[in-house]
């Protein structure tokens, strides 16, 4: 989304909610101007990434609160201002309602087969298509490696004490919004201090404390590879939750007192939705540890690295991967 200035850049989402008849329905926006139905989605602002933005839109245009999951695929089309490219993420719904406004005045809650007949365009369709029936108990990890903190040879002290430098903690301030619309909700931490202070200001805006994860150190996983990979498994398969006091709400668009077991609009019941578990780690741990889960499950990877205060998004179904998907550092 930060790159290739020329092409107008833009993200949405599969927004999804479960359905006692259907399994799963989807949301469909009907934009006035073009008399069209399509998933929601919009131009990025200036800086964002796509998951921001497609999490941004999807309030915008719906007035539901979602938390993001797998990311489906890109569109590319020609538009008046040059070419678009969109970048499309499954995004289960929270609580929230639907006001009819200038750019969209209608919303329709439909079944997969019902949604792909309505859709104006092809594109909409095929990613329709990659989404596929979305399985509600899907699990995910953020897996973060830690934000920059100077050069090992620098630092006068045990190397397990050494801090972030000042863009590191500017990488982790930054790391709270990119992160927020995924769900997050348990943080973890391997011992290093650079580690535990990457993800320690999300876990003050989740109102959390950082739970300290000896395993996910780089020196346990030279001796022990798999039983790093083990608690990772584990921990995408914990029952995790958000405090009562309601899911974390993007800094973008407060919306004060929302809880994520408020109902959805059309009588559809409370849903019990899991968080999404953070764990921070080391350069040298999550190339590898990312390399087996995959391997496992024969889940294909991109050929890109993990620079300091990167993420991945770990999809899990059960205890196998099912897709990974990588982010880059926040650019400060």
């Amino acid at each position: 989304m930060r790159n290739d200035a020329s092409a107008v850049r833009a993200a949405g989402a599969v927004l999804w909610r479960p359905s006692v008849k259907h399994g799963i329905r989807i949301a469909l926006v009907h934009r006035p101007r073009y008399d069209d139905w399509s998933l929601p989605k919009g131009k990025a602002d200036s800086g964002e990434s796509a998951p921001v933005t497609a999490w941004r839109e999807v309030w915008e245009e719906t007035g539901f609160r979602s938390v993001l999951g797998r990311a489906l695929t890109t569109v590319s089309y020609a538009v008046a201002g040059g070419p678009k490219t969109v970048q499309y993420f499954a995004a289960r719904a929270l609580g929230g309602s639907f006001t009819a406004n200038k750019e969209v005045d209608r919303l329709e809650w439909l079944s997969p087969g019902a949604a792909r007949a309505l859709m104006s365009y092809d594109f909409d369709k095929a990613v329709l298509d990659t989404f596929g029936l979305e399985r509600p108990d899907l699990r995910g990890v953020l897996l973060v490696r830690h934000a920059r903190a100077g050069h090992r040879e620098s630092f006068d002290g045990q190397d397990i004490l050494r801090p972030l430098d000042a863009k590191g903690r500017r990488q982790a301030q930054a790391l709270v919004a990119e992160l927020l619309p995924f769900g997050p909700g348990p943080v973890h931490s391997a011992p290093a201090e650079r580690c535990r202070a990457t993800v320690a200001p999300l876990a003050r805006t989740l109102g959390q404390a950082v739970a300290i994860e000896p395993l996910l150190a780089e020196e346990s996983y030279r001796d022990d590879p798999a039983a790093a990979r083990r608690r990772l498994v584990e921990l995408a398969g914990s029952e995790a939750v958000w405090p009562e006091r309601g899911a974390p709400v993007h800094p973008a668009r407060p919306a004060a007192g929302a809880s994520i077991r408020g109902s959805f609009a059309g009588g559809v019941p409370s849903a019990k939705v899991s968080a999404t578990v953070v764990a921070c780690s080391q350069g040298g741990v999550i190339p590898g540890v990312v390399k087996s889960l995959a391997g496992r499950s024969d889940v294909p990877l991109p050929r890109i690295g993990t620079p300091k205060g990167a993420f991945w998004f770990l999809s899990f179904e059960g205890r196998r991967l099912v897709q990974a998907d990588a982010y880059p550092s926040p650019p400060v």
